[in-house]
Parts: C-alpha cells; structure tokens; sequence
C-alpha cells in the first residue's frame, strides 16, 4: 500500500510539471514520465539508480538555489515577500467565506495553534517525528542505500548529508511557492471551483502547481529549461528508487514464498513484472490524489503516512531498545495497528475530504482527530498492543539477538538466525544452455546476463562474511560524522526556533 501511494504521489507531482510546461493531458505526461523512469530503472538495477540520484542531487540544489534567487528579487527581498504574501488575494471569490481564500495569519509561524492550526504544533513535533522515523529507518527506499555502504562511517555520513539537505526545502522550495502565490493570486490561490477547474482541472484548489507555475513563466530560456529537467530529474529519482525497492520486498519477500526454489534470474524477472503492476495501480488511483485534501499534495502525504506507518515505527524502535519484543508481539501489533489506519483511511476516502469551500460530510468522531494527532494515538495503541503480547507469549533467546538490539549491541558472539531464508538457489549455473546472439541482448539490456562468479573457499567466504558484518569504524571519520551529527542537531533546532 505505501509503495503504491508514493509511486502515485510522485508520478502526479512529475505529471504536473509536464502539464505545466508542455500543455499535454495529466496521463500522458505520467505514461511519458514512466517510459523514460523505467528504461533506466529496468536496465540499470540499483546501482543505475544510486549513480543517477547523485548526479540529479548536484543539478537539483544549483537549479532551486537560482530559482530561489529570481523568486526573492521578484517581490524585492524577504520582508517585502512577508507583507505581500498576506495581501495575496484572489480577484474571483464569488460567495465564499474569506477564511478559505485569505492566507492565514500564521502563515509565516511553524508552531501553530494545537487545535485550529493546520498543521498544529504538538502533531508537528510528536506527529511528523513518528512519520520520520518510519521513513529515515525503515523504509526500503533509505535501507537498501544504507546497505550498499562501503562501511558504517559511509552510513552515517551519507544519512547526515541528506540531513543538510533535508534543510533547504524550506528556502528553495516552500518560500518560492509563496512567492509564486503573490505573483498568481488568481491561479494559485483560487477558490472558485469553476475557475479551478480552468486553471488546474482540480475543483478543490491549484495550490499543487505553485512551484511548476513559477518555473515555467519566471525564469528565462535556458535557466527554464535547466529547472524543468532539474524537477524531473528529481521525481524520477524518486520514483526509480521506489521501483527498484518495491522489487525487491515483492520477490525477497512475497514470491520466495510462493516459489522456495525459483533461480535468481526468475526472481529479477518477477521483479520486473512487479514494476508493471505497480505502475498500473499507481496511474488508477491518480484521480484520487487530486481531490484528496483540498487538492494539497502535501497535506495528502502526511495524511497517508499517518494513518499507515506509526505500527511500522512502533515495531521498530521497540525491537531496537527492548529485547523482549518478539515475532508474535511483532506481527498482532502491526496487523491491528494497519487495520485501525485503513478503517481511517478508508472513511476519509469514502466521504472525501472536501474543502474549505465545500467541507466534507466525515463525521466528526472520525475524521474530527486531525492526522498528525492520529499518528500518535495509532502509534501509542501499537506500542501498547506489541508490548502487551510479547510480554504473554515466549521471549526470544539472547543468542538469536546479538548485535540486533541496543543492549547486546556490543555482543561478539556468533548470532544464529531464527529461521533460515524462504529462497534457496538450487540452480546450477554450468548447465545453463548457452543462449542466443537476440536472447543474450534481451537479457543483457534487462540486467539479466548470467556471469560466473568465481568459487570461494571457506576461508575466503569466512573473511567475505566477516567484512560485510564489521561495524567498526576509523576513529578519525567516526568524530567527524560524529561532529556533524551535532552540528546538523543544532543548526535544526535554530530554524525552528528562528520561523516557531
């Protein structure tokens, strides 16, 4: 379910960009975006993936930061931008109430009131936080490139950068958004559904096409173009690296069950026909991501993350700090706590979300609990329901643990696994009739070719084993990172304490 909804996001974000700039109808521009997205994903494997996102990252900060740079001199410098920003008013308004069309008074505030903010502080902090630690810890997406580290060091040096990163949207991407505001008010801040719908083809509001809006009729030829390839670039990133995961949980842990003694090349072409499905799931649920929260892409991933992922988060940092969760606490908490996030889900889905224009019908002891307040109370009930069982039922033995939780993190015993793998290779790769000159091409240009792998004596797999377990680190770049780290910490409680 998650990976479905953050393909979709992702194609619709890139979809509007295409819309923007060419003109073409909302679909083709997402058939468009996905042709290209998995040549290079299909082809490529991760390593494609982590190759190109680097690249993409270089071009991205470069391109938001001239961006960021026309924005500002448009409205003529950061205390302008403050003052028309709240000025930002629609001409067409009709009947509507003026609470849905003028900007709120704590528009420039993080920390906004608990019960009538938007995004009220206390879901901000606990909420947001909870949905953080599902994806910077446990999301495939994040893992699979923390696995393919050289070393530990590499890790958290790489987590930190994204950190720095993860900085910068609100200067490069948020503030240019306002600004596009003050410059479209007709457009971006429309109320009018009927004008809308001319603007956008979304009834609800054309807050989503702020940023592309902005690219498109601000910057000049050439810087244009850069900024379009540098937006694209990004969702594709995104959605490359979605892809390449999903496949990878689908045939590592669905089809291993189903096929215990399918050969490795099997597994990558049923990873491949996965790609196929979800792309197909993902472009039927479009229609549902332009309606959904008054047609405000942000405000719908949050609300998503909220209602899915606080058992998946629960689970995690109690396995990591109690060593006497086990699998049955494991598995009852994250399978009520998903089923009390899709009863949400599915209501809110089923009376829509509405508008400020035209609110929803959603009962209120249903849709009332705003979805960051949600997450805590799904995120606190998982807590209780995977400590409660694990406490009735068996514990796990220490030496299934060593090295797995944070009291035996030091352990230098060997660990034995509780279960061995579903998937055995019984393949033999000498028997493998030669293919042809066309079958060879096929299967090279899908990342399918089959090489030798030279045969390793035990002691060679014995010191193979050893390097990809070693956790240590040099002292020198652990203090480095280690510094960084705090320094990141710090710089990020300034900005929220400077824009609370």
């Amino acid at each position: 379910n998650l990976t479905t909804l953050s393909t979709d996001r992702n194609m619709f974000s890139g979809a509007i960009f295409i819309n923007q700039a060419l003109g073409l109808n909302i679909y083709l521009a997402v058939i468009l975006l996905l042709l290209i997205t998995a040549l290079y994903t299909v082809t490529g494997g991760l390593a494609a993936v982590i190759y190109t996102d680097a690249l993409q990252t270089v071009i991205m900060v470069i391109g938001s930061f001239i961006l960021m740079g026309f924005a500002f001199h448009e409205v003529g410098g950061y205390e302008n931008f403050q003052e028309q920003y709240m000025q930002a008013i629609p001409s067409v308004t009709g009947n509507v109430s003026a609470e849905c069309y003028e900007p709120r008074a704590d528009s420039f505030h993080l920390f906004r009131n608990a019960i009538t903010g938007d995004l009220p502080w206390p879901g901000l902090i606990f909420g947001l936080t909870i949905q953080a630690t599902w994806y910077w810890c446990t999301d495939q997406v994040i893992v699979q490139r923390c696995l393919s580290a050289k070393n530990l060091s590499h890790v958290k040096a790489g987590c930190i950068l994204c950190g720095y990163l993860k900085l910068l949207p609100m200067f490069l991407m948020v503030f240019p958004g306002m600004i596009s505001r003050i410059l479209y008010p007709d457009v971006v801040a429309c109320v009018d559904p009927a004008e809308c719908e001319e603007y956008c083809g979304a009834s609800v509001g054309c807050t989503n096409i702020a940023y592309p809006k902005l690219v498109v009729d601000l910057m000049p030829n050439g810087l244009r173009g850069l900024m379009l390839s540098v937006m694209l670039a990004s969702l594709m990133s995104s959605l490359t690296s979605i892809f390449n995961s999903a496949s990878t949980l689908f045939t590592m842990d669905i089809y291993t069950k189903i096929r215990r003694n399918a050969r490795e090349r099997e597994l990558m072409i049923a990873g491949r026909v996965f790609m196929l499905v979800l792309i197909g799931l993902s472009i039927a649920w479009i229609p549902v991501v332009q309606s959904a929260q008054s047609g405000q892409l942000f405000d719908y991933i949050q609300s998503i993350t909220s209602y899915l992922t606080p058992p998946i988060a629960a689970l995690f940092i109690l396995a990591i700090f109690c060593k006497r969760v086990n699998e049955t606490g494991a598995f009852w908490g994250l399978m009520i706590g998903l089923l009390i996030g899709l009863s949400r889900m599915i209501a809110e889905f089923a009376y829509g979300t509405g508008s400020c224009v035209s609110p929803s019908d959603c009962p209120t002891i249903i849709c009332g609990v705003h979805y960051l307040y949600f997450s805590i109370i799904l995120f606190t009930v998982s807590c209780i329901i995977i400590l409660s069982v694990s406490v009735m039922t068996k514990p796990i033995d220490d030496k299934h643990l060593y090295r797995l939780c944070w009291s035996l993190r030091n352990r230098t015993e060997e660990r034995v696994d509780l279960e061995q793998d579903d998937w055995v290779d019984n393949g033999d790769s000498n028997s493998v009739d030669k293919p042809g000159l066309c079958k060879k091409a096929v299967m090279c240009f899908c990342g399918l070719e089959q090489e030798k792998a030279p045969k390793l004596t035990k002691e060679e797999e014995a010191e193979l084993q050893k390097k990809l377990t070693d956790t240590s680190e040099v002292p020198l770049w652990r203090n480095i990172v280690n510094a960084n780290a705090m320094i990141l910490l710090c710089v990020a409680v300034f900005c929220h304490g400077y824009f609370a």
